[in-house]
């Protein structure tokens, strides 16, 4: 059977990624690693759209997350955290397991961020030394207004940390250019990597904060790594296959171009939606949509999570479900990273099928000839040779 990759992580590798990753292994102490190592990095500041270090962790984005908060945050500091899903409530996590006291801003799951909300938030709690929270919500496909909240912040000496674990490499988000002090992502999402590698981006005022930082770190302690990435290599072992994967995925960018990333994943996005929206669905992030993926509403009496295994081990196409109280209710169809137009037909391709096999029968090739009228001019200009 042959397999589709449609979840918001891990994300297909393309082969060109593979076959590097596949070379013999060289060691992490040599110059020739080095010279790779400075390679990726430097491309990895074009991506993040920064002049500062973007450092390289041998972790998932997690790690990545909680080096922000124990590089930058003490015992007992206040921070404001938006909470609009799965991985807001991490940010909580985080925080409580190190003992920064935290004011929450909670956003119903599906929508974005109010503003509006922060700013009262800081106003009431002028104490505040950081804001934590996501540009793209993973669990709930929102896309919180990462610029408006930077200009927020930037008023005061309160830092904006953004876990863009899935909008770096996936949406314009430029880092220096909005204000952003601290910004995360992981391997295996727009990078096409498979999972392993964090990364992490500081300002120059974020780097100021960490001299002052009292929570314990070892690991995690950014200023070591970034005096190692200065002598082109890691203050740990890396992982070694998989920076050799991540030089050759960001040529692959590079060769796209940016604007070109961000203008697919957004029309992949725009065909996902029209289509399962042509099928009657609702979209779970109807007025913030991300460009990452597509959460759906599925149909009452539709087990969410029969049909995701349906999907998946039947037809060989894997979707996410739902978390929490969203767990059987949703689909997210993913459409980052190593992804293009044939592959969103297919996924909703499969849904129709699907949907079909559950008790809710739509009109075969709905949805994907509304998808396929968003994609029509994807090859414009091609010439038929």
């Amino acid at each position: 059977m042959k397999r589709y990759l449609l979840a918001p992580g891990p994300t297909p590798v393309p082969p060109e990624v593979l076959a590097a990753m596949s070379q013999p292994i060289i060691h992490h102490r040599t110059p020739q690693f080095s010279a790779l190592f400075a390679e990726a990095a430097e491309g990895l500041k074009r991506v993040f759209q920064t002049q500062q270090d973007v450092l390289i962790l041998a972790a998932s984005g997690t790690g990545g997350m909680e080096g922000a908060v124990t590089n930058l945050l003490s015992p007992g500091d206040e921070v404001v955290v938006v909470n609009g899903g799965k991985f807001g409530q991490r940010w909580l996590k985080l925080c409580a397991a190190y003992g920064v006291r935290v004011h929450e801003v909670v956003v119903e799951w599906g929508e974005a961020v109010e503003p509006a909300a922060v700013e009262a938030c800081l106003r009431a709690h002028p104490g505040v030394r950081a804001v934590l929270m996501q540009a793209s919500e993973t669990s709930t496909t929102a896309l919180h207004p990462v610029e408006t909240v930077a200009r927020l912040v930037q008023r005061s000496d309160t830092l904006l940390i953004v876990d863009g674990i899935t909008a770096v490499g996936v949406l314009d988000l430029p880092m220096d250019r909005w204000g952003v002090d601290v910004l995360v992502t992981g391997s295996q999402k727009a990078l096409m990597l498979p999972p392993g590698l964090a990364f992490v981006a500081l300002s120059e005022r974020a780097w100021a904060r960490t001299k002052g930082a009292e929570l314990p770190r070892f690991y995690f302690d950014l200023t070591r790594e970034r005096e190692a990435l200065r002598k082109r290599t890691t203050a740990w072992t890396p992982a070694i296959s998989l920076i050799v994967g991540l030089r050759e995925a960001l040529r692959l960018i590079e060769a796209e171009s940016l604007p070109g990333v961000f203008a697919r994943h957004a029309r992949l996005a725009e065909a996902t939606r029209v289509g399962v929206e042509r099928l009657g669905l609702r979209l779970l992030a109807p007025r913030a949509p991300s460009p990452a993926a597509t959460g759906i509403w599925l149909p009452e009496g539709v087990d969410g999570a029969r049909l995701v295994r349906f999907l998946r081990d039947e037809m060989g196409v894997t979707m996410a479900g739902g978390q929490d109280h969203l767990t059987g209710k949703i689909v997210r169809i993913a459409h980052l990273g190593h992804v293009g137009a044939f592959d969103v037909i297919v996924g909703i391709a499969a849904l129709e099928m699907a949907l079909a096999r559950f008790g809710h029968p739509v009109a075969a090739g709905q949805g994907v000839g509304a998808a396929q009228g968003v994609l029509k001019d994807e090859w414009q200009g091609s010439g038929t040779g």
